[in-house]
């Protein structure tokens, strides 16, 4: 994985024409989410990982997923959803938090970031007028 965006831009235009002649089709959906592919790079490098990870909903529910289908038509609706609750709750033990958790301030107020580095920007200077006392 590049530190930055240009080095991971230079990279993925050199996928694109090492590639692009063997798999066209797969380059040509590549090259068009670049942008979104490339997107973490707009974060706390902190958080770099759990943004790249595929499919964290899908990753979360595999426990409980595994374990009602096993059940299906063998309980009431009331009885699954009890199950399911119990089954998140022992999951839940094994979950991981959110590395550079303390940066999600920065992210909700809007903090610029590139590169995984916070991007601080002087206000600009105005020229005030003095004004005259009355």
């Amino acid at each position: 994985m590049a530190d930055t965006q240009a080095q991971a831009n230079k990279a993925f235009d050199s996928f694109l024409r090492d590639f692009g002649a063997k798999y066209p089709k797969a380059v040509a959906v590549l090259e068009k989410d670049r942008q979104s592919l490339l997107a973490f790079y707009g974060f706390p490098a902190e958080h770099w990982l759990h943004i790249r990870t595929t499919n964290p909903i899908e990753s979360t529910f595999a426990t409980i997923r595994h374990r009602t289908t096993r059940t299906k038509n063998c309980v009431s609706r009331h009885t699954l959803l009890g199950l399911v609750f119990q089954l998140t709750l022992a999951a839940e033990k094994g979950w991981r938090r959110i590395g550079g958790f303390k940066r999600l301030p920065e992210v909700i107020d809007g903090v610029r970031f590139q590169d995984g580095m916070a991007v601080i920007t002087e206000p600009e200077k105005t020229e005030e007028t003095p004004q005259m006392a009355a």
